[in-house]
């Protein structure tokens, strides 16, 4: 288990030293959301040449102890995680654990939730007694259904395909459940997918500084195939969107960055 002992600068606003404490009681004051009130937030880690994994194919290769104590003021904060569930399966997720100790800690247990539109749960998340929530469509909901409590499957099908997973839907099934912050930890697909409906409220963005070349995906992933007469076979990007800057933090030691950026 990592320690927090790597000191930050917040640049923006700033300047001001933020050096480990073990309570993170300033640094979870900087991505406060009031309990009860309903907000997406995406976390991810990419490169400085925009690499989302390492060799390795996971994304624990690229980050470092800066990255570890803002992940884990957002896990303290939230009140469900919700990833895909191919990368729950390939990063190896469990049930979660709050992280201890942190000023912002809330009391109940963090939720885990999968977005999976076959409805096929990672074999380490089908046992125990805390199951993870699974939104899916209605062909994976009968999937679901065989490995997991009826009550942790939300069917959710989309309008212009059932066995699509309907993700505005989703969010609110969760709030219903009293799972209102909610904390996106990607993949890259899953990412795209929430930006584009435009469901994202919040971007936490840590830049790495490391290079890792061609291969690793964007933490926001392409479509797998792309319109015929874009360039090269690539997909075109869409018009761009504002994004406000609410503060940067910047670890003097190695270089990371650790930006906020508010979507709406």
């Amino acid at each position: 288990m990592r320690s927090a002992t790597t000191p930050l600068d917040l640049l923006v606003p700033g300047p001001e030293h933020l050096p480990p404490d073990p309570a993170e009681t300033r640094l979870a004051a900087l991505y406060e959301t009031p309990a009860g009130t309903p907000s997406v937030r995406a976390n991810m880690v990419a490169t400085v040449d925009g690499g989302a994994w390492g060799a390795d194919h996971l994304s624990g290769s690229i980050n470092d102890d800066a990255d570890w104590r803002v992940f884990r003021v957002l896990r303290a904060a939230a009140d469900v995680v919700l990833i895909g569930a191919g990368t729950a399966r390939h990063e190896g997720y469990t049930a979660l654990d709050r992280p201890a100790g942190l000023a912002s800690a809330a009391e109940q247990p963090l939720e885990l939730a999968l977005v999976s539109r076959s409805g096929r749960v990672p074999q380490q998340l089908t046992t125990g007694d805390r199951p993870p929530l699974v939104l899916t469509g209605a062909a994976g909901a009968r999937t679901a259904a065989r490995m997991l409590p009826a009550d942790r499957v939300l069917a959710l099908p989309a309008a212009h395909d059932p066995d699509e997973v309907d993700l505005r839907a989703g969010l609110a099934a969760l709030a219903d459940r009293g799972l209102a912050r909610v904390l996106c930890e990607g993949g890259p697909t899953l990412l795209a997918a929430m930006l584009a409906d435009h469901l994202v409220d919040e971007l936490c963005v840590t830049t790495s500084p490391l290079t890792v070349g061609p291969g690793p995906s964007r933490i926001v992933a392409a479509p797998p195939h792309g319109p015929v007469d874009t360039p090269a076979g690539g997909v075109p990007a869409a018009p761009p969107a504002p994004a406000r800057l609410a503060h940067l933090l910047h670890a003097p030691g190695t270089g990371t960055l650790l930006a906020r950026w508010l979507l709406r």
